[in-house]
């Protein structure tokens, strides 16, 4: 591939670069160490360069992990474009989907301390759904929602926003994603029909938002302040939250126009708090969530789960006749938990299955997960690799960008 690079564009990437030093995971001495080649990484960060200059991201984060050692953390472009504003690697951004693996992992917490049962209906801890009945036709559901259901999108909920059926319609009219808090969210949805059967179909939902309460209710704290005593202060993962403080918000890295996000005040504790899409981080916080899940559940001390816990998550938990040609399964593509591309659905993140069938690189039992806004996040054990990116750009370059970013981080490995 040819390109030309505009020399203020190289030199930002370039100078950028070393503030790897400052992170709290290891960096090692040369990518070499770790299996990976220098020369095969300038092409990802080439590509990402003339990526900016074109237009077709404004900046961008990539973290790439090996063996727990740091091989490269690169920021190339703009946190603002509009102002001039040069992308850092401690730039914080909006990480939309990629919160739903942290409150997955906060649910596992629960379950582990025997406080919360995950086979167990969702009504045990939420009564409002005590009476929930499916499609607009309002018949009984076979069987209970679980709370494993809300953990893998076999629940029978729906976002509403991505299809067109009566029980989307009723979504899009109820207003819950304006409601004061996430009780009141939670009551709404209670409140419309299952759009399936539970267990039967996956369905990209706000099951992770439900999870959320039963968090509360069952913790007795809001969802923010028990993800951050039990997960993001253990794990020194300092800049993700729900929201920023003052000298954070100078870090937020912001999309080029035409980008719609939300119109919020980062500052502000929001009152809905959506574990489902509500979070914000770094590339370097959001590779020591990562580090822990790839080293069982621990980092440099702290154990957050048990190796077995994290086992259950990464595996797959699609019964072979569950359906999970969703709009959204689809629209994922390489990424979506579609037997036609090798992969399923664990516990909060999807999954590879098979070496084949998918155009991106990976290996079996190798799980990830993205966002909305452009992030993405993948953990292959097998090569004992993390890596993180962190962009925001619009939905409908979310999947191209992902498959050119998985290709050439693994092109670079070299044993």
């Amino acid at each position: 591939m040819q390109f030309t690079l505009n020399p203020s564009v190289w030199l930002l990437g370039m100078s950028l670069s070393t503030v790897a030093l400052g992170q709290s995971i290891p960096t090692a001495k040369k990518p070499e160490d770790l299996g990976i080649s220098s020369q095969r990484l300038d092409r990802l960060r080439g590509q990402m360069k003339a990526d900016v200059e074109s237009g077709r991201i404004p900046g961008a984060v990539v973290l790439i992990a090996r063996n727990g050692k740091i091989a490269a953390l690169d920021a190339v472009g703009y946190q603002e474009r509009s102002a001039k504003k040069p992308m850092k690697t401690d730039s914080i951004f909006r990480i939309a989907s990629m919160s739903k693996p942290i409150t997955s992992v906060a649910i596992m917490i629960l379950s582990e301390e025997g406080k919360l049962d995950i086979g167990a209906p969702v009504a045990q801890y939420l009564p409002e759904f005590k009476d929930a009945k499916v499609g607009a036709e309002k018949i009984a559901p076979k069987r209970p929602m679980t709370v494993q259901d809300l953990l893998r999108h076999t629940s029978g909920l729906t976002y509403g926003i991505f299809g067109n059926s009566p029980v989307d319609d009723l979504y899009k009219r109820s207003g819950m994603f304006a409601a004061k808090s996430l009780a009141a969210m939670v009551t709404s949805i209670a409140n419309i029909p299952l759009a399936h059967q539970p267990g039967e179909v996956w369905e990209y939902s706000v099951s992770t938002d439900v999870l959320g309460r039963i968090i509360e209710v069952v913790s007795g704290m809001d969802l923010d302040r028990f993800v951050a005593e039990r997960i993001t202060q253990p794990l020194r993962m300092n800049d993700t939250g729900f929201y920023l403080n003052a000298s954070q918000a100078s870090r937020l890295a912001r999309p080029d126009a035409g980008m719609a996000m939300p119109n919020i005040d980062p500052t502000v504790k929001p009152a809905l708090l959506s574990g489902g899409g509500g979070m914000l981080s770094t590339a370097g916080d959001y590779a020591r969530f990562c580090q822990m899940l790839l080293n069982g559940g621990e980092l440099e001390g702290v154990r957050i789960l048990s190796p077995k816990t994290v086992a259950l998550m990464t595996s797959d938990q699609l019964p072979p006749a569950t359906e999970r040609h969703s709009p959204v399964a689809l629209s994922l593509n390489a990424f979506g938990p579609t037997p036609e591309m090798g992969t399923s659905f664990g516990l909060g993140f999807a999954v590879r299955t098979d070496a084949g069938r998918n155009p991106v690189p990976g290996s079996p039992g190798d799980f990830s997960w993205s966002g909305i806004t452009g992030t993405y996040f993948w953990v292959d054990p097998k090569e004992k690799l993390v890596a993180v990116m962190m962009v925001q750009l619009p939905q409908a370059r979310n999947v191209p960008y992902f498959r050119q970013t998985r290709t050439l981080v693994y092109q670079s490995l070299i044993n």
